[in-house]
């Protein structure tokens, strides 16, 4: 997946047909649920379209969708989301329709998301946390940046080897550039050689680019309290799911939007912002932050 420039984040309308730019608008089109929409016209080939803003023949509103998502980050089930639907919205989803919403969602924002170049400090804290899904272990892998709180990387995946691990310090060596120094992780022995080789040896310093910062909690070395206080908050929401449902694939997209949540729509209490205001202060997004950032995807898809 090609990396996406932080500077575009509008685009004008282009016929989806020819991709001309000579659009106009040409009449709307009223639906029962998301209210009206607006058609264009493309003067080069003379055909009509809806841009494609996310929510393309979708049956249900983008306010609506983006609530579903926004309930469920914030900890209440899929069926107390239906349950809450019910008192405001005559046309009804069931939880399974929210469930898909969350996994499609989820994944269209997390492509966005997961290649924005990042202002970070120093350091970078690596580590990982165990699940079940179906009754066998699986595990959330994943780095933060500890000055803008921003996590940097992230994966859900069956094991937690060097392939594993390798994809989620390759991801946040991208997206860090050459602004990480200092690489903390726990004692595991897979991440030595995987942090050296990411981040590579300087001929001029004779030196390893990054230092790598083993902390071992078993040694009474203590343990790294940043990326540590975000699982706790991370356990804390998905301390009620047994198993996630369906395949890892699934499971992944649902860390992915926790992970959205995390970085793009709760207030961090230590930097009193959110992270992405620190790590992408040129991102501006609205009130209905869900909603921007859907768009935001599909301009930059």
């Amino acid at each position: 997946m090609t990396n996406h420039s932080n500077k575009k984040m509008k685009q004008e309308i282009r016929c989806p047909h020819c991709n001309g730019e000579n659009i106009v608008r040409r009449g709307q089109r009223k639906t029962q649920n998301r209210g009206i929409i607006q058609r264009y016209g493309c003067q080069d080939c003379n055909k009509r379209f809806v841009v494609d803003d996310g929510f393309f023949k979708m049956k249900n509103a983008p306010q609506k969708v983006t609530l579903c998502l926004d309930l469920f980050y914030r900890g209440i089930s899929t069926r107390k989301v239906q349950e809450h639907l019910q008192a405001f919205y005559p046309h009804n989803s069931s939880n399974v329709s929210i469930y898909k919403w969350i996994i499609k969602y989820s994944k269209m924002i997390s492509g966005f998301t997961d290649n924005l170049k990042l202002k970070v400090g120093k350091e970078l804290q690596v580590d990982e946390m165990e699940y079940k899904t179906k009754g066998r272990k699986a595990w959330f892998i994943d780095a933060i940046d500890t000055e803008t709180r921003y996590m940097v990387s992230s994966e859900f995946s069956k094991l937690r080897g060097r392939k594993e691990i390798r994809k989620v310090i390759i991801r946040a060596k991208q997206n860090t550039e050459n602004q990480i120094k200092i690489c903390t992780t726990d004692g595991y022995t897979a991440y030595e050689n995987i942090v050296k080789k990411i981040f590579g040896y300087s001929l001029k310093t004779h030196t390893w680019n990054v230092t790598h910062n083993k902390v071992t909690q078993l040694k009474g070395e203590g343990f790294n309290h940043k990326v540590e206080r975000m699982h706790s908050n991370i356990r804390a929401r998905t301390k009620t799911f047994r198993s996630f449902h369906g395949s890892v694939k699934s499971a992944n997209a649902v860390m992915k939007g926790l992970s959205i949540y995390y970085n793009f729509i709760r207030a961090h209490q230590a930097i009193n912002c959110c992270p992405y205001e620190l790590a992408v202060p040129e991102l501006k997004l609205g009130v209905n932050k869900w909603l921007d950032l859907i768009k935001l995807s599909k301009q930059n898809n």
